[in-house]
């Protein structure tokens, strides 16, 4: 016989067991922040070489995009890719929409200093040169730019046989801010709305605990596997990203524009989940949120939920759950500034409050209460 912790003990290694989780993947978020922070120790300790100079940085540890003081404004830059969604649109050769999840993956980290982003570069690294597929990608990417109003000014394509087996696509965004209206997390208070943005299907993060949980369940041809009403899965999963980028620029106004809504912060939900990216913004403040009326995650998501056997925490740490980006203002603010992004066909909600508490707190579309 058990004894009563003897069993919680063994239930909860069961539990363990049968649970997918995004280190189950292969991606060790914990290793990976561990670098990060090596890495830009590194970075950082560039900066005093441009001291008294033209383009000296601005120190921000946590931020989405760096900041270089060129006098009367901010050059704003960063990085990132398509990740491992460019594996499934390799597997299906569907190269057009990936364009869309790329730029958002840079231009949605910017607009979170409150930047507006002018130029995007790339690089695509690939096995062997495919003509008609850098046709078809960089189509997709250059039709996001020019309804975001933004230029491509050049590129890199790398032909690198045996170092890549599908290719990897990433790029780097420049934006500009004029000083003084850069977003200021810190001046987040108690009482202020959190606004949630919708998300779509998947944008470009967490797709390797996705991927692993249709292969354990289909093989390796799982994106073929019908998914619901004649759609595949990986039909569903190649959903493009929204961009976020032009809707709040038209409220936090375009290099030389006035203000329309003043939004104290933006909060990329990417690689982390929601707790992990809204408790960077919220870092300086010691502040929390308690959010109960995000949107529900994509049906798609919620059936990989359920296949994978994803606990409920760990989907809120790897995925957006359907919610983009978070925005916080002032409770004035807050009607104004949903009814300007739902014009522009970016669904928002009010999803909840910053609180004193320090901590994440979420009402999960399941009904669960989760504490970060």
């Amino acid at each position: 016989m058990f004894h009563t912790k003897s069993v919680h003990s063994f239930e909860r290694m069961i539990y363990d067991l049968v649970m997918t989780t995004y280190k189950d993947s292969g991606v060790d978020t914990q290793a990976g922040g561990q670098a990060s922070r090596k890495a830009y120790d590194h970075a950082r300790a560039t900066f005093a070489s441009r001291a008294g100079k033209m383009g000296t940085p601005v120190e921000d540890t946590g931020g989405f995009a760096g900041l270089i003081d060129m006098g009367g404004f901010y050059l704003v830059q960063n990085d990132d890719g398509t990740g491992s969604k460019m594996e499934l649109a390799h597997a299906m050769k569907k190269y057009d929409t990936l364009g869309r999840d790329l730029l958002a993956m840079v231009v949605d980290d910017a607009i979170c200093t409150g930047a507006e982003v002018i130029s995007v570069s790339n690089t695509l690294d690939v096995p062997r040169i495919d003509t008609a597929m850098v046709d078809r990608l960089m189509g997709g990417l250059s039709s996001a730019c020019i309804e975001q109003h933004i230029v491509i000014p050049g590129g890199e394509i790398a032909e690198v046989p045996g170092a890549v087996r599908s290719p990897v696509w990433n790029a780097t965004s420049v934006g500009i801010i004029e000083k003084g209206k850069e977003l200021q997390p810190e001046s987040v208070a108690e009482g202020d709305i959190v606004l949630a943005l919708q998300s779509g299907v998947a944008r470009s993060n967490g797709f390797s605990l996705i991927r692993k949980i249709l292969r354990d369940a289909h093989g390796k041809n799982w994106h073929e596997t019908p998914w619901r009403n004649d759609v595949s899965w990986g039909e569903i999963l190649l959903t493009p990203s929204v961009i976020y980028h032009a809707a709040l620029l038209s409220l936090l106004g375009r290099f030389g524009e006035e203000r329309k809504v003043p939004i104290k912060s933006l909060t990329h939900i990417t690689g982390g989940g929601i707790p992990e990216n809204l408790a960077r913004t919220l870092k300086k403040t010691g502040l929390g949120a308690h959010l109960t009326n995000l949107f529900r995650p994509h049906d798609a998501i919620q059936d990989l939920i359920t296949l994978g056997k994803v606990e409920t925490a760990e989907a809120y740490r790897t995925w957006n759950m359907g919610n983009g980006m978070l925005a916080i203002v002032d409770p004035a603010d807050a009607k104004h500034a949903v009814e300007s992004l739902v014009s522009q066909n970016i669904a928002t909600t009010q999803a909840g409050v910053i609180t004193k508490k320090g901590g994440i707190e979420i009402m999960a579309y399941d009904g669960t209460k989760l504490t970060f």
